[in-house]
């Protein structure tokens, strides 16, 4: 009976596929919240697919855009500041709806990963 069920269950989450309409999100005008801790952090910002310019906390920063596939991208900063700006970071889209994807972000060669919302907002 147990084989039956552990089989029963395999089966259907197996099926189960998570929606991801990437290409949607490559471009666009998008605000994203992110929790960190009791934190949240809120941006706006405008995708082309090779560019992104983001508004965080009244600090505009412009990135350049390289998809690695449809789904992954990698950021470069293009006038770094600091030690901190001069990382690239990589995000991976995880799930999508019409109007809204989930992220995980973090630096490159990092594992400590970040996860967001963006909602489309143009």
């Amino acid at each position: 009976m147990r084989l039956l069920v552990g089989l029963f269950f395999v089966f259907f989450t197996s099926c189960y596929q998570v929606e991801r309409n990437c290409t949607d999100f490559q471009e666009g005008t998008f605000s994203s919240s992110i929790t960190i801790g009791d934190s949240t952090y809120r941006s706006v910002f405008s995708r082309t697919k090779e560019l992104q310019i983001e508004t965080f906390n009244n600090h505009i920063d412009s990135t350049i855009v390289r998809w690695i596939n449809d789904c992954e991208v990698v950021f470069r900063t293009i006038n770094p500041k600091n030690m901190q700006e001069r990382k690239d970071i990589h995000l991976k889209i995880l799930t999508t709806t019409d109007s809204t994807y989930t992220f995980e972000y973090s630096f490159v060669g990092e594992n400590v990963k970040q996860t967001g919302i963006a909602k489309r907002i143009e």
